[in-house]
Formats: C-alpha cells, sequence, structure tokens
C-alpha cells in the first residue's frame, strides 16, 4: 500500500469516527450493509472508469450505458422472456463492443477520448429513452428471478453479493494492472505515449483493450443497478454516474494526466464516497447538495493530485542537486 493509500485509509477511519460520534445510527448493521452494497455498485463502475484513466483517456458516457443496458437487461428477461445467463452474457457483450467502438475512434480515427465519450453519453441515453418511448422499464408484479436476485441484490453472511462481487473483481484487476505486461503497458502509455509507441508497444490495442475493459464492468454494473432499483427510467438512471467513477478514481491517486495510480487506491476513494453520501443522508444535509459534496471532493482530488506532483518534481530535482554537489571534485 503506497502512502497515498495510507492516507486516504486513514481519512476513511477518521470521518467514519466523527460520523459514528455525531450520529451513533452509521454504525447500524442495516445502514453498513446498505453503504457496502452502494460501495460494490459504484466500486464496479469506478475500476473500469481507472483502466481508462490510466491510459490520459476518460470515459464521460459510463452513466448513459448503465442506462441502456439496464433498460435492455429488463426488457430482455421481464418482457421477452429471455433466460435471464443469455440476457447476462448478451448485455456483457453490448458492453464489449461499446467500448470496442470507442477505442476504436480514439485509436485508428485520432478522435479526443472526452469528444468520443460525450457524444456516447447523449447518444445512449437518447436511445435508451426512445426504446422505451420514454416510460419506465421494470417488471411486472410478481415478477421474480429467484437465483438472479440472489447473486446481485441478495447477501450472504450479512454482506451484500455486489460488495462481494467487487472484491472478486478488484483482486483480478490488480493482478492485470500490477503484476502484468499488459498492466506495465498501460502505465507506460499513461506516461508517454510516444516513448512507448517507439520501444515496441502497440499502444492503440492497448488503448482500446482498456476501454473493452471499462465497456464489459460498466454493462456488469449496469446488470447489478437493474436489480438494485427493479425499475429503470432511462431519463435520469444512471445520471452523473460517471462523475462517482471520476471521482472514486481521481481520489484513489490516478492522475488524470494518465499513468499514475492503484486499484486499492480506488476502492479506498469509492469508500470514501459514498461514507460522504452517508454523512449527508445521516446529518439531514439537503439532498440536493450532494453533487455540490461530489464537485468539491473533485477538485480538492485535483488539487491534492497536482500539488503532489509539484512537491515530487521539487525533491526530485534537489536530491539531483544534492548528489550533483557531492559527486563533484573539491577544488
Amino acid at each position: 500500500m503506497s502512502k497515498k493509500d495510507l492516507g486516504l485509509l486513514i481519512l476513511i477511519l477518521v470521518v467514519g469516527a466523527v460520523v459514528a460520534i455525531i450520529n451513533p445510527r452509521f454504525l447500524l448493521p442495516i445502514n453498513l450493509a446498505n453503504t457496502s452494497n452502494l460501495i460494490g455498485l459504484f466500486g464496479i463502475l469506478s475500476i473500469g472508469q481507472a483502466f481508462v484513466i490510466i491510459t490520459g483517456g476518460i470515459e464521460l458516457s459510463v452513466g448513459s450505458v448503465v442506462a441502456l443496458l439496464g433498460t435492455l437487461f429488463i426488457d430482455f428477461i421481464a418482457v421477452r422472456d429471455m433466460e435471464w445467463p443469455l440476457a447476462f452474457v448478451l448485455i456483457i457483450v453490448l458492453g464489449a463492443i461499446i467500448g470496442l467502438a470507442h477505442g476504436w475512434l480514439i485509436t485508428r480515427l485520432k478522435l479526443q477520448p472526452f469528444v468520443v465519450t460525450l457524444c456516447g453519453l447523449l447518444i445512449y441515453r437518447g436511445v435508451a429513452r426512445f426504446y422505451t418511448g420514454d416510460g419506465t422499464a421494470g417488471f411486472a408484479f410478481g415478477q421474480n428471478f429467484p437465483e438472479l436476485e440472489f447473486l446481485t441484490a441478495g447477501r450472504s453472511y450479512g454482506v451484500p453479493n455486489s460488495f462481494i462481487a467487487l472484491i472478486v473483481i478488484a483482486i483480478v484487476m490488480w493482478v492485470v494492472l500490477h503484476r502484468s505486461v499488459f498492466g506495465r503497458y498501460l502505465y507506460a502509455i499513461g506516461k508517454n505515449e510516444e516513448a512507448a509507441k517507439y520501444s515496441g508497444i502497440r499502444t492503440g490495442r492497448v488503448v482500446m483493450a482498456a476501454y473493452v475493459i471499462c465497456g464489459v464492468l460498466t454493462a456488469l454494473s449496469a446488470i447489478y443497478f437493474a436489480m438494485y432499483t427493479r425499475s429503470i427510467s432511462p431519463a435520469s438512471h444512471g445520471q452523473f454516474y460517471e462523475l462517482y467513477a471520476i471521482a472514486a478514481a481521481v481520489l484513489g491517486g490516478f492522475s488524470l494526466r494518465g499513468g499514475e495510480g492503484s486499484l486499492i487506491g480506488v476502492l479506498l476513494g469509492t469508500v470514501l464516497l459514498q461514507e460522504l453520501q452517508n454523512l449527508v443522508n445521516l446529518l439531514g444535509i439537503p439532498s440536493s447538495l450532494n453533487f455540490a459534496v461530489m464537485g468539491g471532493v473533485i477538485l480538492i482530488g485535483v488539487l491534492v493530485d497536482q500539488q503532489w506532483g509539484v512537491f515530487r518534481a521539487r525533491r526530485l530535482m534537489l536530491d539531483a542537486t544534492r548528489k550533483g554537489a557531492a559527486g563533484a571534485p573539491a577544488e
């Protein structure tokens, strides 16, 4: 665990202790379980976003993708009577195709990630609203899918299965990011894409793979959110979820310039965001201030990242100067 991650963990514990002192309901099992469930839902989304950010890109369409794929998933199993395992696989494949399309536009046609994903944000939500006739997608009264509901919205020994799924995915993605050649390529591209290209890395394919991973995890998250809410209004479902994911990554130490960050940091960033949301609810702060809190958190995270970079650069320069002075021959 890096110093950044350790500092974030201490901050989480301090904030949690303060909230628990102010309002003891914070430590109630039901509140902890609900918070863990939300951490699982948003954590999966944030890990996908982190893989894109580390390449120096950004994915602004995840909220709209959650709305579109969630709508399609409910429609497939509740209206069209498709077997849920088949619908599950189909949604994951659609998420991969969306990620592949974004990666292709960015790497082959050299479009800016901001432009591509901003267009996706508008297109996917518009398609979702058209698909439902600007209505709502949901389950009929008494319509149940016991196995699916247990896997997505159930609990094992009191722990939400969404949180368990997050831990499993995080372990796999940690190995991919920190213990594989592919992960090293991601860091190299984020640091300097041109240098990575000249060193023999197929940067286009690696960046495309990062967007595919993001698309797959977003699709998985869309299924979890759909089963959590059980009803989706495409006009509002998933709105601003991309900000939650970006904020979690930035808080976790991922630089928006790319090339920095750890998976543990993303998880801790997600925990802190949900802890702050819980703080807003328990202290009776108007929910209308939620996005103000989110904006403030992102701003603070970016400022800390920028100042930390300046501090590190100065420290490295000072160390180099000292070594140079120590190695210079005395006259």
